[in-house]
């Protein structure tokens, strides 16, 4: 399985109030910022939490891609976000296109601080 898993949480972001409570508008964008990186959606899939004393309801938001996944968590009440792409690297080199997508929703929710993983999956051990 050869592929490369990329992840962020994103604290005190500074975007619209309504990209960390409007499922729909998330996953619509999510979409379409999945298809302006050169990946291809297979389905999607979003839910809004409820609203608690702490403050509106997150959301999680999910697109399938043929190449593997992007999935989105908000915590409204915080500002906060995690972000995680994972491409599949058979048939091809999608690492670009997942580094597009992060970059797409980093902009999207412009965080204060932000906390990035990579992982190449696949790659063979040193010394063998």
């Amino acid at each position: 399985m050869n592929g490369l898993h990329l992840t962020a949480d994103l604290r005190a972001c500074r975007c619209e109030a309504r990209w960390l409570t409007d499922a729909d508008a998330l996953l619509r964008t999510c979409v379409e910022r999945v298809r302006a990186a050169g990946l291809q959606p297979v389905a999607e899939l979003a839910h809004r939490f409820p609203d608690t004393a702490h403050g509106p309801g997150g959301i999680t938001a999910t697109v399938l891609l043929a190449e593997s996944h992007l999935c989105v968590h908000t915590w409204p009440e915080t500002g906060n976000v995690t972000l995680d792409v994972y491409v599949c690297n058979v048939g091809g080199d999608h690492s670009a296109k997942a580094e597009r997508l992060l970059a797409g929703l980093l902009a999207l929710f412009d965080p204060q601080t932000l906390q990035r993983h990579a992982l190449v999956r696949g790659a063979e051990p040193s010394g063998a």
